[in-house]
């Protein structure tokens, strides 16, 4: 062994060198890109995974990586699309309202089933007029790779910086609940299409010949009865059905035993909060091992987590970043991957008769006609979450194509036999298209997508159109270096007040007790006629001995010794929240008192804040 220090060029060091230096240079600038230029998380990413790819840097090379097997970066790729779009559903379950499904069943309806049906059905006659070669069905199974919106990116246009502005929240809502199941929804287009070219009539002399190819679709003949009972049997029931099921009763379960552990104090604040990402990868190892829908049974645990809207709510309380730093996590890494293992060299080629215009072409066509004509004509069965066609064009255009259509596209080469040369003319000629074109149109969905919320910024700035000022919350400042909310405006060095969040204000009953409810003269008669020369440490210990959750005041009381506590309590109220200062480590901030003046009372229950010495006038804060 040769002494001195062995360098080691692996690629697990590369890569990981590579994903580290660009989460340290976005995260200098992020809140800069996400806040004001409102570029988001993925296609920087991208780009910078096109940049480190095959094409240029050579730094991030998949089919390299560890034995360098043939044919491993499709194995690569759906694990890595699985887990992300896995966790990404499970979040996307809990964030949502109590009940929201149940509540807006129609809309969930509607956008599931007669939408997605003319989304799928235009994408199809979008491909069969640009891409040469395919059939219809070939056309069929290709469209429903990107038939659902993707998970990732729909998220991100729901709960993001802009939407925070400039969308009201049933609309961010409906589009943040559309693509948590309509990817689970996908799998019934891209089987019905697959099982009509497996049972398709007049195969069946060819049955024997292609059955021993490897794969799970061959011609097995049987004409159309004979797909469509397979896919209600397998796919609906069986895939569909069962998946939301299971994750509907494990997460009920999960959730009524988080009960029991926050009721006996088991659980800890990181595993509390962790709960969302685990769920992701229990639902996405244990429908598989029966072979049921992955992707639907998380986003119906994660709904099924917050079905009565506690989690969502004590999540609030804990203010939760745990999530929101995985799902950071998840998009740098996951679109950086995106963007290196894209198919350069299969958008321009011969044998399958693609070319980068066709590609162009089939881009916008998809962008016009796959999803805003569907929106257009049912928006007014949806009253209750998009309003008008404003909003429905909204909602039309950006259903973006990402992650979620590279977890098709290898699923599906997953269930067909692989690409030979002593396979049928069809299914080989849909295996060779339906990569360059998914691909395509996940780039191209990306980037359009992506620098079209930055132009819609700037057009709302130019027509003067003017922020959401809905459900103002005010929000404890973590640190005075924190930038502000898109949406927001600052109270002072401690809160920020911010308009239309994503989640619901939450008037929490269940507070701590609040001594500010309780007249003090009510259980002690004497308490306005003590001495007056009692000193401050003999009146706390008093009140600590009074209630076990006296926390003290700091800042207040400017009237005197004489003040009486119902006089002193309405003077407090009437004072600016913004112009109250708390000292005590006991002492857990709130963080929302976005109700109207009339229920202080009720939401003061909820605060955390406690109040001593009541009687001896300002206390010195540097004292407390």
């Amino acid at each position: 062994m040769a002494a001195g220090p062995e360098i080691n060029t692996s690629h697990l060091n590369i890569l990981i060198s590579a994903f580290g230096l660009y989460l340290i240079l976005y995260g200098c600038l992020s809140a800069k890109i996400k806040n004001k230029w409102y570029l988001g998380e993925a296609l920087p990413a991208l780009i910078v995974g096109i940049i480190l790819g095959p094409i240029a840097g050579r730094l991030i090379l998949a089919e390299e990586w560890g034995a360098g097997i043939a044919g491993q970066v499709s194995e690569i790729t759906l694990g890595v699309m699985r887990v992300m779009i896995g966790i990404q559903l499970a979040i996307a379950g809990y964030q949502l309202p109590a009940k929201y499904t149940l509540a807006r069943w129609k809309d969930m309806f509607l956008i599931l089933i007669p939408v997605m049906t003319m989304m799928w059905l235009a994408t199809t006659l979008c491909i069969l007029a640009t891409i040469p070669k395919v059939t219809l069905l070939a056309a069929m199974v290709i469209a429903a790779c990107v038939t659902s919106t993707d998970p990732v990116l729909s998220q991100a246009v729901a709960k993001g910086p802009f939407s925070d502005k400039y969308v009201a929240r049933p609309v961010r809502e409906i589009i943040s609940a559309e693509a948590g199941a309509n990817d689970g929804f996908g799998f019934p287009f891209l089987m019905l299409a697959t099982y009509l070219i497996r049972h398709a009539s007049g195969a069946e002399h060819h049955a024997g010949e292609l059955h021993r190819r490897a794969g799970d679709v061959d011609r097995q003949g049987g004409g159309p009865g004979e797909a469509i009972k397979n896919w209600v049997v397998w796919t609906l029931i069986y895939y569909v059905v069962l998946g939301a099921v299971y994750g509907a009763v494990v997460g009920t379960l999960a959730r009524y035993g988080l009960k029991v552990s926050l009721k006996k104090k088991w659980i800890d604040s990181e595993s509390y909060l962790l709960v969302p990402c685990a769920f992701g990868l229990f639902f996405i190892g244990t429908p598989g091992l029966f072979g049921s829908n992955d992707l639907i049974a998380c986003f119906a645990a994660g709904s099924a987590l917050n079905w009565d809207g506690e989690y969502l709510a004590e999540s609030l309380k804990r203010h939760d970043e745990v999530n929101s730093c995985i799902d950071c996590l998840l998009n740098a890494g996951g679109f950086m991957y995106l963007g290196a293992v894209l198919p350069w060299d299969e958008f321009q080629s011969a044998a399958t008769g693609i070319t980068y215009g066709r590609l162009v072409g089939l881009g916008f066509l998809v962008l016009l006609f796959r999803r805003i004509p569907a929106i257009m004509i049912m928006y007014k069965l949806m009253p209750h979450t998009i309003r008008n066609w404003r909003e429905a064009l909204f909602v039309g255009y950006f259903g973006p194509i990402g992650v979620g259509a590279a977890f098709y596209v290898e699923h599906t080469r997953h269930v067909y036999p692989p690409l030979d040369s002593t396979s049928d003319e069809e299914v080989n000629n849909l295996l060779r298209a339906i990569g360059p074109t998914v691909y395509w149109l996940a780039f191209f969905s990306i980037v359009v997508h992506g620098l079209s919320i930055p132009i819609l910024n700037q057009f709302y700035k130019f027509m003067g159109v003017q922020p959401v000022q809905d459900d103002a919350v005010e929000m404890r400042r973590a640190s005075i270096h924190v930038a502000p909310p898109s949406n927001a405006i600052e109270g002072d060095d401690s809160t920020f007040i911010v308009y239309n969040r994503f989640a619901r204000p939450v008037l929490n009953m269940s507070g701590l007790p609040d001594w500010r409810d309780e007249d003090p003269a009510e259980k002690d008669p004497d308490f306005n006629k003590r001495d007056s020369e009692e000193t401050v440490g003999e009146n706390r210990r008093r009140n600590r001995s009074m209630s076990r959750n006296t926390i003290r005041f700091a800042g207040g009381f400017e009237n005197g010794n004489n003040e009486s506590w119902a006089d002193s309590r309405a003077r407090r109220r009437s004072m600016s929240r913004a112009n109250i200062r708390f000292a005590d480590e006991r002492s857990l901030s709130g963080d929302s008192m976005s109700v109207p003046p009339q229920r202080r009372r009720s939401t003061s229950r909820s605060a955390t804040i406690r109040f001593a010495d009541q009687r001896r006038g300002a206390v010195d804060s540097s004292a407390v």
